[in-house]
């Protein structure tokens, strides 16, 4: 590509000078001080010049061996390599030394290959990019690997992590668990984001930032109401800004579930209009309380993993952003690159959401499905086994947890509604099960009162109809 560019006429970025500088300040380096200094920057690939490449990966070999980096060493390895005169033989590598008038900015000189380097990529990219949309007969498949490409570049140019002091780590975990002991009466333990269940958030401590948090389930258990019974419950009362991503649904179908549960109206009637009794005065409400709410909606099907990640950045910056709920993960479309099988893509989608949790410092909820491998057993409680297309999602997960109703198995079961919310894996806090009331006639999840029955009661008939109300007709709902 980089000769396409040069037929172009476009000017390749490159720095010889500044690579000759790196190697023979390494080779004149008394200590490993030089190397050591851009090894980090520096794999070898940066190297415009093939033979200043070759030299660079000799170096790394004698590095990784433990010996010396000088002139004799160095001419040994390229010669055992069969590369010595490919480079130029010994001459060049003592007109590298000889060119060196310090060996105290090596760092800058390496700053500078790696800069010509990704601005080359950037060019390489681009060309790519221009003759893939010119031949691409799927264009969601190419707006795919433009993203992917994009992303490449990005990770590349992001600056080297160092290392923090132990004691600036400690000292900032102190001042922490001080704070949470400070406002453990008014927080009573919970220091990350409330579910809105008391026994979860016990259990969990709430949802932390940075966490890859798995909801899995069969279908129709009951696994996106929970999720988005959690959305209400952190963006309304908990007035967190929430991201929401539909991937099997549209927004608008999301938003009736969540005013059925919201006003505790049956889904039914929802679905069919036939409202009774103060239906109408009580949807006014939820709808009120849920438009006030910091809750955003994507409902684009077939989305990519990189698209959320940009969509977050932005929502992020021009609104804050608190938590993201995905729906449901095996629907996000991968990174398009040709001859990735889909458990391969799956693995790099959950190692991207786990990236997103911590880039953005938001707990990141994906929805799962499971495989039809726990139907063949006698105890239909799912395992990290049953975790559907790839044993990525287990690893990358802070917390895994699946939902179980033994009434959707055994309809004479005496836990009618009760569903279990299994923690099967936490990364910081314990395993268990927590118990819950799933009222599906709202889609509503409530916290299990041992001292009520847990059975809700069964909705009045269905009338004919009821007529709207004038106050509650379009445009006149305040």
């Amino acid at each position: 590509m980089i000769d396409i560019a040069e037929q172009l006429g476009i000017e390749v970025p490159r720095d010889l000078q500044a690579e000759q500088a790196v190697l023979g300040a390494i080779i004149a380096s008394p200590s490993p001080a030089a190397y050591e200094t851009v090894s980090d920057m520096l794999q070898g690939g940066e190297f415009d010049n093939e033979a200043h490449a070759r030299i660079y990966r000799a170096m790394k070999q004698l590095a990784a061996e433990g010996q010396p980096i000088d002139m004799v060493t160095l001419t040994s390895q390229l010669q055992d390599t069969d590369e010595l005169v490919k480079i130029g033989s010994v001459t060049y590598l003592a007109q590298l030394v000889g060119g060196v008038v310090s060996t105290d900015n090596v760092g800058y000189y390496a700053e500078r290959v790696q800069e010509m380097f990704l601005r080359r990529e950037t060019i390489s990219t681009s060309l790519e990019l221009l003759k893939n949309a010119a031949q691409e007969q799927d264009v969601k498949g190419f707006v795919a690997m433009a993203e992917a490409a994009v992303g490449k570049l990005s990770d590349q140019t992001a600056p080297v992590k160092e290392f923090v002091k132990i004691r600036d780590v400690a000292l900032r975990v102190w001042d922490e668990a001080e704070q949470r002991y400070n406002a453990r009466e008014i927080n009573r333990g919970i220091t990350g984001i409330e579910s809105g269940y008391p026994d979860l958030d016990r259990m969990t401590a709430g949802f932390q930032r940075n966490d890859l948090i798995i909801v899995a389930a069969r279908p129709s258990v009951g696994k996106t109401a929970f999720a988005l019974n959690i959305a209400q419950n952190v963006g309304i009362r908990g007035k967190v800004t929430v991201a929401i991503f539909s991937l099997e649904m549209s927004s608008a179908q999301l938003v009736q579930r969540m005013v059925c549960a919201e006003a505790q109206i049956d889904a039914s009637r929802m679905r069919t209009g036939y409202f009774e009794g103060d239906d109408w005065e009580k949807m006014s409400m939820a709808i009120g309380d849920i438009s006030e709410a910091d809750i955003f909606i994507d409902d684009t099907p077939g989305i990519t993993v990189n698209e959320i990640r940009a969509k977050c950045r932005r929502l992020k910056k021009e609104a804050g952003l608190g938590m993201i709920l995905i729906d449901y993960l095996q629907l996000i479309q991968g990174s398009g690159r040709r001859g990735a099988n889909r458990q391969e893509e799956v693995s790099q989608i959950s190692r991207t959401l786990k990236q997103i949790a911590r880039e953005l410092e938001v707990p990141v909820i994906a929805l799962s499905q499971l495989s039809r491998g726990v139907e063949q057993r006698q105890d239909k409680r799912p395992m990290m086994s049953d975790l559907r297309e790839s044993g990525a999602i287990e690893q990358d997960a802070d917390i895994v947890s699946f939902l179980y109703r033994d009434d959707y198995y055994d309809k004479e079961s005496d836990k009618k509604n009760i569903i279990e919310i299994i923690i099967a894996k936490q990364r910081n806090g314990p395993v268990g099960t927590v118990e819950l009331v799933f009222m599906k006639q709202f889609n509503k999840f409530v916290s299990l009162d041992r001292t009520y029955s847990t059975t809700p009661e069964p909705p009045e008939p269905e009338s004919k109809g009821s007529r709207v109300p004038d106050m509650y007709r379009k445009g006149n709902t305040a």
